[in-house]
Formats: structure tokens, sequence, C-alpha cells
């Protein structure tokens, strides 16, 4: 697998790239960080309706991804994470008047116990009729501090009360705050999801990992334009893979197109730097404390960009 992702990278050609938006809450100003308001929705949508972007179903570029069917440069795929009341009072009629499909990643133990900010099950059915409902863990925990046991029972309980609320078993899965590690990686994989989703800010190709693909959060008033013109560099990440024990950050290490010879890396906390890359071997040695207890890193190349998260454990 390895080895034949590596020869499609050598390819030249361009590359179609779906882009995947998660949303969060919806004209709920009390939880500013992550609200998006029905003015700013609706000129979303007004945006891709006006350039001419085909809003589709998850299920359909998984299909694509699956099949390695063409991908094209307008797919958007709209996802709403956590199952929050406001998208059902708020945003779906929105999404209803727009015929605009979605997929709403539910947090289960919210919805089971009746927490007052979040869906009950009777709503979620009834949003089932107008998109796709998946899975967003049972306890929506730091995935990355949890064991392999810890995390398998966490998804095996989310996953058994699903499919007797929902009479279905879920497809996709989303991790909670986008946060995994390799380890984590594995243990969702042990289960029969066709998708997994991150939050790492990127675009989709038919090179992409269907069990790590990227998302751009919607959160407040974001200009468009910018991030639909992201492209996905499908770069090998070989080091870094989880934060580093001692907190500092020694090397960069990925394989990307050997076409380009040069790209920017960020870090957070120290902002973009420039450097030579060798035959598509990314390899940076530094010395950076990390600042954070969780960090992005990018790489970029022109429109052309991979992250990850690092997330102190």
């Amino acid at each position: 697998m390895r080895t034949l992702f590596l020869t499609a990278l050598m390819c030249l050609s361009l590359l179609g790239d779906a882009h995947i938006f998660v949303y969060h809450r919806f004209g709920d100003a009390t939880h500013a960080s992550t609200n998006t308001s029905i003015e700013i929705l609706t000129k979303h949508f007004e945006y891709f309706k006006k350039h001419n972007y085909e809003v589709i179903p998850l299920s359909k570029l998984s299909h694509a991804l699956k099949s390695g069917a063409k991908i094209p440069d307008n797919w958007v795929v709209l996802n709403i994470d956590d199952s929050y009341k406001s998208f059902y009072e708020n945003a779906l009629a929105v999404f209803k008047k727009y015929g605009y499909p979605f997929t709403l990643f539910v947090y289960i133990e919210a919805t089971e116990k009746s927490y007052g900010d979040f869906m009950s099950w009777g709503q979620i059915q009834d949003a089932s009729r107008y998109g796709e409902i998946a899975l967003h863990s049972y306890s929506h925990p730091h995935m990355t501090s949890l064991s392999h046991e810890e995390i398998v029972k966490d998804t095996q309980k989310a996953y058994n009360i699903f499919e007797a609320k929902m009479g279905f078993k879920p497809k996709y899965y989303a991790y909670p705050y986008g946060e995994y590690t390799e380890a984590t990686k594995k243990a969702i994989q042990s289960f029969d999801f066709d998708l997994i989703m991150n939050q790492n800010s990127g675009a989709t190709n038919h090179l992409s990992d269907p069990y790590d693909l990227d998302r751009i959060a919607l959160t407040g008033d974001v200009y468009l334009k910018p991030k639909l013109a992201i492209k996905a560099l499908n770069a090998i990440w070989i080091e870094p893979k989880n934060y580093p024990k001692d907190g500092n950050l020694k090397r960069i290490h990925a394989k990307i197109t050997p076409s380009i010879n040069r790209v920017e890396y960020y870090i957070s906390g120290y902002g973009w730097k420039d450097t030579k890359v060798t035959q598509g071997d990314v390899n940076i040695t530094l010395k950076r404390k990390l600042k954070f207890s969780r960090n992005r890193l990018f790489l970029k190349s022109g429109n052309y960009q991979s992250s990850i998260i690092l997330v102190k454990q």
C-alpha cells in the first residue's frame, strides 16, 4: 500500500480537490467560538450557489474514493459535529431551503442523557430525512489520552446505541476535537467505518486516505474563497507522529510530490518558514519547544497544503 501511494505521488497531473467543511453551533451567540450565525450560513450557501459548487452527500464522496472515480474541483461536503440543538432549531430549515445535504455526527452520551444543549433522538431521526447521520463517539473524550481498550470501549458503546436508535450501522466517524494519533486511528479502524474524519485543514482528492480525511472548520464570518482554493498536498508524514515526550520538536520529515522543490512549514506559535525540498523529501532539523498543549503543523506549496495536530497526552 505504501509503495503504491508513493508511486501515485510521482504523478504530475493536476488533481481534482473536494472540500469538506465542518460546522458546530448555529445562531447561538452565547458560544461564539463554535458558532456560525444563520446570516453567515446563508452567505456561505449563496456563495456555493453563485460559484457553481455542488454540495454533495458524504456518501457520494465515499463512493468516489472507494471506486477511484474522478473527484471534481467543485464538490463540497458539509459536516455538523456534536449534534447541538441549535442545528435542528436554527439551521436545518436553511439546509432544507437550499436542498443541501449534510452529515450530522452525533455525540451519543449527550443525547442519551438529555443534555440540554443537544438534540434528542427524535430530532436526530427527523433530521435523517434530509441528511446522513454518523458517529462522534460516546463520551466525546480526548482520544489521545486514552488506551486502546478505552477507545474501543467508548466506540463500541456508541456504535451499539446508535444502531439500536437509528436502525442502521454508522458508516462514518469523526474524532472528538479532531484529535488522534496513529494508535487512535488504529483503534477506530478496527470498526467497519467507511470513512474516518479528522480536523486537519486540507482538501480531498483521489489519493486521500478514506480513514484520515481532512476537514476545514467554518466558525464565524469565514471568507470561503481562500478555503476553497486549498489543494491536497498528499504528504506522507514520517515525523513527528505524536507529541514529543519532552515537548521539543526536533524534526519534521515528510514525503511529497518530487516536482516540488520548496515548501513553507508552520508550527503553532512560530509562524511560517521556507525550506528546500530534495526529490520530494522534506527533512527539517529543528529545536523548537512546543508552545501549546495542542499544536498545528503545516506544509504548504502555493495552494497545496497538508497539516497535522500534535496534542499533549
